[in-house]
Order: structure tokens, then C-alpha cells, then sequence
């Protein structure tokens, strides 16, 4: 069959009357499938005879035909010497594929919740995981992964920067967000984000209103002050003149906490450690010899106030450098440890074992060079040994440092704080610094009262009875104690000048 000429068979293509099949034709094409037949409809007369002409039909199609599509390929080829792709793309418009699309928008979406997933910020502070699964829930921002990711980057960018400096929400966002003071302005995508993120890693609910939005904001360490934003610390013993130095070492020498404030830390002046010889140990004690702390110690660091008050009541100006986050690590705490790491200084930190207390670490050791300090499962499961009577541990998520952790926790299902095991604590600063430490001896019984000549009356008379009966009635062998025997002999000495 000789093929039409080009110019005629285009015109002939573009007749009105095929408008519809070419347009159905490109719909079927560009769903990206397989595709054997089309159907259209339904035509009217003259529509029905332009197809009838187009396929060289000896009769009219049906209303709504199905036309097979290699049957097409035959006539377009015939009549332009082109294909059907070829032919719609150029009566219609460019071809689409939409299975393509849906399965490179699926992979595009997989990647993101992937990628968050995966995060460094993330996966350093399990708690997120709910907060990123919630993230999943939501869906995309407009359908885009592209602007998901992007928001979501902003928003892990805030949160890997906090506690802030206590400065003032704008001032803090230009800081992390390019420059961009409004970006965490409240109402805000990005504002509602992180405060959602915020309001899981404490547990808390939503914030629903202005109040509750600023007070986890100003909990994150902005809009906070210099003042107001504290960390307590003992035992750290600074040499040069700057300000943190000369508070520190005051403190220390007189066996006492300091209670340094983010002013403090803000301009802290030149400082190093101090090296010193252990305290003195007793001759038969000093083989090998007494150990020199090093310039730049490992600076031990609690959760809790009264495990840093017990260290100090009970070594003194013999204390080991200590540091107190007093709960969640504020910007003051955050930013004293990092002082501390950066002159070379170790650190370990040590929690309550419960829920909220695994996240406190986690989000210590994300933001401080801080390792773990007996926060293993092994550690929690000797503790609840000692003390197996406690309440639940709350919502208990992943500790990064030990997989174990959260599941023993759920599983023995007790809560224990820091308060418990505070002796094991301070056992290990008497060993890691060569520190006298003894256990507390236990409390002594009341004294017990002694009698004296002017009680000798009638009723002191009768306690003697009674004292000489109890003693009668063991055979003389009990004991009456020293207040006891005195009043005896007393007694006897009466009888006798009797």
C-alpha cells in the first residue's frame, strides 16, 4: 500500500471529527501501562464516518467503539509515515506517564521518611521517632517531597541547635535559619513543627495556647536570660584569672557547690586545671604512690541536685569536679560541659532510670562529647535488685548507648532514681580520683538516760526494783546498760550506810 502524502495525511489527522480519539488515545498512552485497545465515546454521525475513513472501514463503528490500537499504528503510519506516540504527541500535547510518576513520587516519598528516620538528630534522641512517625502521618507539605524535606530540614536544623543562648525567638532564628528572623514566628509550619517535637521529647501535650507555645520555647532555652539559666558544679578546681575560674576554685577550696549562671559562662576569661596530688592516704595505704590528677580531669556530671550535694557533704574540698543538670540540661549546663570538653576535659553522665531520665541522657549525649555513666541494662538491673519496689518508669523509648536498656525497663517495669544508687556514685569518684570515702556509719541509738543522786526519790526507788528484778529474773546476766549499773552501785552504797 503506497503511504498518502505527509501533507495530506496531517490534514487528514487533524480533522475536528477525530479530536475525541485522539484525545482518548493520549489519555490511554500516557497512563504509562501496557496498551492493546482503546475505547471512546460516544460519537455522533459525522464522528463515526471520520473514523469509518480513518481505519478504511466498510461500515460504520458502533457508538462507543473499542479500537485496537496496532489497527491505528497501521493507518497513522500509512497516512503520515509516523507512529501513534508520534502523531498524538504532536495533535495533543507530550506524552505524560503517569505509572512513572506514581512510582518514582512513591520512591521519592520512601526516601524522605527514610532519610528522616536515618537523621543524626533522630536517631541520637529516640524520642523523636514518635514525632517522626507523626511527621509520616501528616503526609506531604502540598504533596511535594521536595518542600516536606525542605521544611523538615529547617525544622531537625532548630532543634540540633537548641537549648539556645537565651536569646529572644527572632534573634535565635535569624542565628540558625539563614538569616531568616521571622522562620519560627508562631503560626508558623515550621514554629508548629518544633514545638510538636518539643512537646514529645518532654512528654507533654500539644501546646494549645500563647502561654503553653512560650513555655516550651523558653524550657528549649530561648527567650531566656542570662540570669535565670543555671547549672551547679564542685570540685572543679580552674587555674588562671578569669571569672569561671576564680568562682570555681573558690568554691572548691572551701568544699562548697557553685551555682554559675549562663553570664558566667558567656565570658569565662582564660582557664586550665589545676595539677594536684590525690589527698594525703594513711603509710600503709601509700604503695603504689598517690596518684597526680591530671591536668584535664574526667568531670563526672548527675541529673540530680542531692547526688551533687552528698558528693559534697561528703568529700569536701576533697570533692572531684562534679556538674549538676538539675533535669533537662539547660543552656547554661549545655554550654559549661562543652567548655569543659573543649580544654580536654572527659565526660560522664549519670540519670534517673526512667522514662524521662533515658531521654534526658540521650539528649545530654546528642549535645555534649558526654558518654554514659553505669546507664547500662546491666546497671539497671543490679540497681532494681537492690530496690525492686518503685513505680512504673513512664513511656520508656530507645537508649542509643545500650539497645538493652529499654527493654529491661519495660519488662521489670520499676522506676529508679538517681537518689538510690547514690552510694555505688560516690564509691566510683573515691576510686576515680583516690578520694577518702567511707560509707556513713549508721545512726546511733538514742542516749539513754543517766540518773543521778537528786532522782533518788520514791519513784527512782521503784526503777530500781524493777531494774533488780529484770536483772533476777535472767539469771544476773542481763545487761542493764552503763546509766543501769551506775544506779545499782549507787543504790548499794544507800543500803549500806543504811
Amino acid at each position: 500500500m503506497t503511504p498518502t502524502d505527509p501533507v495530506t495525511g496531517k490534514r487528514t489527522l487533524r480533522r475536528p471529527e477525530l479530536r475525541v480519539l485522539w484525545q482518548a488515545v493520549h489519555d490511554r498512552l500516557s497512563s504509562g501501562r501496557p496498551v492493546t485497545r482503546v475505547r471512546i465515546g460516544p460519537l455522533d454521525e459525522a464522528q463515526r464516518e471520520a473514523l469509518a475513513d480513518l481505519l478504511g472501514l466498510d461500515r460504520l463503528p458502533p457508538v462507543r467503539p473499542s479500537v485496537a490500537l496496532d489497527r491505528l499504528e497501521e493507518a497513522v503510519t500509512e497516512l503520515c509515515g509516523r507512529t501513534v506516540h508520534e502523531a498524538v504527541a504532536d495533535l495533543v500535547g507530550p506524552l505524560d506517564n503517569r505509572a512513572g510518576d506514581r512510582r518514582r513520587q512513591a520512591a521519592e516519598r520512601a526516601g524522605l521518611w527514610t532519610w528522616l528516620d536515618g537523621h543524626h538528630t533522630v536517631r541520637a534522641q529516640p524520642a523523636l521517632a514518635d514525632w517522626a512517625a507523626a511527621c509520616r502521618s501528616a503526609g506531604l507539605v502540598g504533596g511535594s517531597p521536595e518542600r516536606t524535606r525542605h521544611l523538615l530540614t529547617d525544622a531537625l536544623t532548630v532543634l540540633a541547635a537548641l537549648p539556645a543562648q537565651a536569646e529572644p525567638l527572632p534573634v535565635f532564628a535569624a542565628r540558625v535559619l539563614r538569616g531568616d528572623a521571622h522562620a519560627l514566628d508562631d503560626g508558623t509550619r515550621l514554629s508548629s513543627l518544633v514545638l510538636r517535637a518539643l512537646a514529645t521529647l518532654h512528654d507533654t501535650a500539644p501546646p494549645q495556647s500563647a502561654a503553653d507555645r512560650r513555655a516550651l520555647w523558653v524550657r528549649a532555652g530561648v527567650a531566656d536570660d542570662d540570669l535565670s539559666s543555671t547549672v551547679l558544679a564542685a570540685g572543679l578546681r580552674l587555674s588562671g584569672g578569669g571569672l569561671l575560674a576564680r568562682v570555681t576554685r573558690v568554691c572548691a577550696e572551701a568544699g562548697q557547690a557553685a551555682c554559675l549562671t549562663l553570664a558566667h559562662l558567656r565570658a569565662p576569661g582564660e582557664f586550665g586545671f589545676l595539677e594536684e596530688p590525690a589527698p594525703a592516704v594513711p603509710p600503709e595505704l601509700a604503695f603504689p604512690p598517690a596518684p597526680v590528677v591530671p591536668s584535664a580531669p574526667v568531670v563526672h556530671v548527675v541529673e540530680n541536685p542531692s547526688i551533687l550535694a552528698l558528693a559534697v557533704r561528703r568529700f569536701g574540698p576533697d570533692c572531684p569536679p562534679l556538674v549538676c543538670t538539675s533535669g533537662w540540661p539547660n543552656s547554661a549546663a549545655i554550654r559549661l560541659l562543652r567548655l569543659l570538653a573543649d580544654h580536654g576535659s572527659a565526660l560522664r553522665y549519670h540519670g534517673d532510670f526512667d522514662g524521662e531520665g533515658v531521654r534526658i541522657a540521650a539528649y545530654l549525649l546528642d549535645k555534649t562529647p558526654a558518654c554514659p555513666w553505669r546507664m547500662t541494662a546491666a546497671d539497671y538491673r543490679a540497681a532494681v535488685v537492690r530496690h525492686p519496689h518503685g513505680p512504673r518508669p513512664g513511656r520508656v523509648t530507645e537508649a542509643p548507648w545500650d539497645p538493652g536498656l529499654a527493654e529491661a525497663m519495660t519488662g521489670l517495669g520499676v522506676a529508679v532514681v538517681e537518689e538510690l544508687v547514690s552510694e555505688v556514685l560516690l564509691e566510683d569518684l573515691s576510686a576515680s580520683y583516690g578520694r577518702p570515702y567511707h560509707r556513713p556509719p549508721p545512726e546511733p541509738p538514742p542516749p539513754r538516760a543517766r540518773l543521778c543522786r537528786d532522782d533518788l526519790d520514791g519513784q527512782g526507788l521503784e526503777a530500781v526494783d524493777e531494774v533488780g528484778a529484770d536483772v533476777a529474773g535472767s539469771g544476773g546476766e542481763a545487761d542493764v546498760g552503763e546509766a543501769g549499773e551506775e544506779f545499782l552501785e549507787h543504790d548499794a552504797q544507800l543500803q549500806a550506810g543504811q
